[in-house]
């Protein structure tokens, strides 16, 4: 790149990977508040159309690990560029969903393109900031994955509220063509420094284990298949993973170079936050069922407490750099992580007659501290991977994410279930405890997941953090 081009770059790359991820986010959760307008268009039942949702995140979860391969191969612009287009003719063709399995369709080829998105934007950001300004690029980036979530489930309600679930996919339309532009203006094109062949063993093993276990985490608590089947396909599954350890061991192009593990910063970041995201993850799930069935609030107001951890995690990237920069990434990983879980335990006081204010209050400390958790898990994971590794390790990294949130959902979904005890959830009481019980024991999993970033150094990180301040 010329001097120019990558003074643009720096300038514009950060908005252009952050629009695609909002975009991502904000479709991965926005389409659970339209499943029962789309059932009654598609006229199925609102059950039937729970593939939608299980299409997308197993479409996700298969293709993230050859999206580092392709990004190597045919260069990082032209796989960034083609998702997002993937992704927004995908959205139109959801749009234009005649019946339930062209939707689905739709939602497998959506999931393509998001998988290609966020690990591809994420290997360019890395390889066109130096570590001294890694920190402040992805600081800024990692904001639309905490609040796409949150404004999901509001947006979604508003739209098809005032006007049909039509509209929710083609919002995406406008954002994903200004992505493109930018893309194709701004983007630096990389390739990887040697060409390697695709693991299709790797591929096909790794690639059908985590597509299981996605799919198994996603419905798991709905009893839809019985204790027994689920835990043979629980270790189907397991064995399936377990055969592509056993076959990278030897493989001299893996798809996923699990070595890179053996950094002490990418494995603690990578290891560290799955646990961590364990009992964050759980809580997008938990909150609406404590707001809406717990506090008897209707759907829109309980998609407006979410917004107050919006803005608490859009305004903690203002100050998480000088923070890390201060304190270190040990120390704020350690305290941060044990200061989320005591506020994930407030909520057990949360209950009718609760003040709003006090509500509010609690969702900005949740928002704050995760998004300072977020900045440092992700970005600490490149502190010491080489320039030639970023692609494999972004691909790791980004498949242990998503594989942890479907875990986060359904750890939310077991604990809270295990505390009903078999007694209906219509039972405002019985569910209101239940939650109650499961924030206490998301919270102390939280804290305990603190120990894993005992085992940082008190230097680490500081290549990042010291020159971002």
């Amino acid at each position: 790149m010329t001097e120019t081009t990558s003074s643009a770059a720096k300038r514009y790359l950060p908005w252009v990977v952050a629009t695609a991820l909002f975009m991502e986010q904000l479709d991965s959760t926005i389409v659970n508040t339209a499943v029962p307008s789309m059932a009654a268009s598609l006229q199925v039942t609102p059950l039937s159309l729970k593939a939608v949702v299980t299409s997308y995140i197993l479409s996700l979860a298969v293709s993230i690990p050859v999206s580092g391969w392709m990004a190597d191969r045919f260069g990082t612009r032209r796989v960034f560029t083609t998702a997002v287009a993937i992704f927004t003719i995908a959205s139109i063709l959801c749009g234009l969903a005649v019946n339930s399995p062209m939707l689905v369709a739709a939602r497998l080829l959506q999931g393509f393109g998001a998988a290609m998105m966020m690990p591809v934007g994420r290997i360019t950001i890395i390889r066109t900031f130096p570590k001294s300004e890694l920190l402040r690029a992805m600081n800024f980036v990692i904001v639309p994955a905490l609040i796409g979530p949150l404004l999901g489930p509001t947006v979604g309600g508003l739209i098809v509220h005032w006007l049909s679930w039509r509209e929710i996919f083609f919002v995406n339309v406008p954002v994903g063509v200004a992505a493109i532009a930018l893309a194709l203006r701004y983007m630096p094109d990389y390739h990887g420094e040697q060409e390697r062949p695709l693991d299709l063993i790797g591929l096909v093993l790794f690639g059908a284990g985590i597509a299981l276990l996605s799919w198994l985490l996603e419905i798991f608590g709905e009893h839809r298949i019985d204790a027994t089947s689920t835990g043979v396909l629980f270790l189907l599954a397991a064995s399936l993973l377990g055969a592509y350890v056993w076959h990278a061991k030897d493989e001299p192009h893996p798809l996923l170079r699990l070595a890179l593990l053996r950094i002490r910063t990418f494995r603690v970041s990578v290891a560290g936050g799955f646990v961590t995201r364990l009992g964050v993850g759980g809580m997008p799930f938990l909150l609406p069922l404590l707001y809406q069935l717990g506090l008897g609030l209707p759907a829109w107001q309980s998609g407006l407490l979410m917004m107050p951890a919006a803005a608490a995690a859009m305004g903690m990237k203002f100050i998480s750099v000088r923070l890390l920069s201060t304190f270190g990434y040990r120390q704020v990983l350690v305290v941060n992580t044990v200061l989320i879980g005591l506020t994930i335990s407030l909520y057990s006081l949360v209950q009718a007659g609760t003040p709003i204010y006090a509500i509010v209050a609690i969702g900005l400390c949740l928002g704050f501290f995760n998004s300072l958790q977020f900045s440092s898990m992700n970005s600490i994971a490149y502190a010491d991977v080489e320039g030639r590794d970023t692609s494999m390790a972004s691909t790791i990294a980004s498949s242990m994410q998503q594989l942890s949130m479907s875990f986060g959902l359904a750890c939310g979904s077991l604990v809270t279930g295990w505390f009903l005890g078999g007694l209906p959830q219509t039972n405002r009481a019985a569910l209101t405890s239940a939650l109650h019980h499961a924030f206490l024991a998301l919270a102390v999993l939280t804290i305990l997941s603190s120990l894993t970033f005992w085992t940082l150094r008190k230097g680490d990180g500081d290549n990042m953090s010291k020159g971002a301040a």
